[in-house]
């Protein structure tokens, strides 16, 4: 298996600490991205069960229990803390924890860091620099905010959803929390400008992300088509319809590849590749309007060609004309991909109690040349960093820490898993 990744300098976000209280998908991926690049992510957990995205998905047997895959993955790279935040012991210990941090991530429904006393405002009294970043279903603001909003609403209420499928069928879900991933992207750009004025200026502020938004923010050119042209875009399938041809076809070894054969000179050149150079001087294709009119009979006459043909014939002379194909890809077919490989997507990390003795998650984006991120550990057992973040970070003693314990405020033990 390939190396752990290594930093060759000190990594971009080394000396930045970053505070989760932040479960499931979008708030834990906003700061392992940041994790990833040399924050120093302190992940608050409830004491009894912690995220439950540690109980999700695939779970696989390790020295210290079942664990969910997905958990080594979504907590690498972070400190692991237990802090009851309904209770004012533990509200106050956060204020504690926000003092010494330059972003707090959360992604709770509207109102309920201020249900626990943790607004904004109490946590600028204690540190002005600080940057909050507020991840939710509609935003802290509007007449939808207070709503619970999970992922699959915001994809379908951002349009996504339904452009996504085939026109005589319902609309269908992209097979990943695409949603969730989104808003997480805005999520670490919008708390990295943020951190960047808080440093010019002295004072922090609010991002505030909306996953329906981050959604609504990828839908291309579907508003200005329906206000300027009355144009609602519909589900279309596998076919691109504002630029042909563009889909995907069977092989004759019964798999798929990908072809993107438009733009003028790349359909001159699939067409040589075809065999059929005459079509890209034929009134029915000799432009992208045209192509798009009539791609119905183009499809068919490219579907002819390449169900004739393995995938490894279509793909080498695809690749030799310089026309964009790909095969579509399982999860199986990527990681034994040499690209992938190469590229340090497949990553390998070492964790004692897995059988192997490692981690197989995804690697780190984008790919920094000199600075490039690092993955040093993964997602980690229940509490594991109790002792070490409030012992060295706010100077609690043994004491303390187990009256804390025995209240509750924190666990009483480490589990595994």
């Amino acid at each position: 298996m390939p190396e752990p990744t290594e930093a060759v300098m000190p990594l971009p976000l080394a000396g930045v600490r970053v505070l989760e209280l932040g479960s499931f998908i979008a708030g834990p991926q906003t700061t392992r991205m940041l994790g990833d690049f040399g924050a120093d992510v302190i992940k608050v957990e409830t004491p009894t069960g912690g995220d439950e995205l540690r109980h999700w998905g695939q779970m696989i047997d390790t020295s210290d229990g079942p664990v969910a895959v997905w958990w080594l993955s979504a907590a690498r790279n972070k400190r692991l803390v237990t802090l009851d935040l309904r209770a004012p012991a533990g509200q106050a210990l956060a204020l504690r924890l926000v003092a010494q941090c330059d972003i707090v991530v959360e992604n709770f429904r509207p109102g309920r860091l201020e249900e626990w006393h943790l607004s904004y405002e109490e946590m600028r009294a204690v540190n002005p620099r600080v940057v909050l970043v507020r991840i939710s279903g509609f935003g802290q603001t509007g007449p939808y905010h207070e709503r619970a909003g999970y992922g699959n609403v915001s994809e379908s209420m951002g349009g996504l959803r339904y452009v996504t499928g085939f026109p005589d069928r319902p609309p269908v879900r992209v097979g990943t929390s695409l949603g969730d991933a989104l808003a997480a992207q805005q999520a670490a750009l919008g708390a990295l400008l943020a951190l960047r004025a808080a440093e010019q200026t002295g004072q922090g502020q609010v991002v505030d992300v909306a996953i329906t938004e981050a959604v609504f923010a990828v839908t291309e050119a579907m508003l200005s088509e329906y206000v300027h042209a009355g144009v609602v875009r519909e589900r279309t399938g596998n076919t691109l319809m504002r630029a042909a041809p563009s889909n995907v076809y069977r092989t004759a070894d019964e798999k798929w590849i990908a072809i993107g054969g438009n733009g003028d000179n790349v359909f001159r050149r699939f067409s040589r590749a075809l065999g059929r150079p005459e079509l890209a001087d034929d009134p029915r294709f000799i432009n992208n309007q045209a192509r798009i009119a009539n791609v119905g009979l183009l499809d068919n006459l490219i579907t002819a060609w390449v169900v004739a043909r393995p995938l490894a014939e279509v793909q080498a002379i695809l690749d030799a004309a310089g026309v964009p194909a790909g095969p579509v890809y399982s999860v199986a077919d990527i990681a034994a991909d040499p690209q992938f490989q190469a590229r340090g997507m497949i990553a390998s990390v070492p964790d004692p109690r897995m059988p192997e003795g490692y981690v197989v998650m995804p690697g780190i984006i984008p790919t920094l040349t000199a600075t490039p991120g690092a993955i040093t550990r993964t997602g980690g057992a229940l509490g594991a960093d109790d002792d070490a973040v409030y012992g060295e970070l706010l100077g609690l003693d043994a004491a303390e820490l187990a009256a804390l314990r025995a209240a509750g405020i924190i666990a009483p033990v480490q589990h595994g898993g």
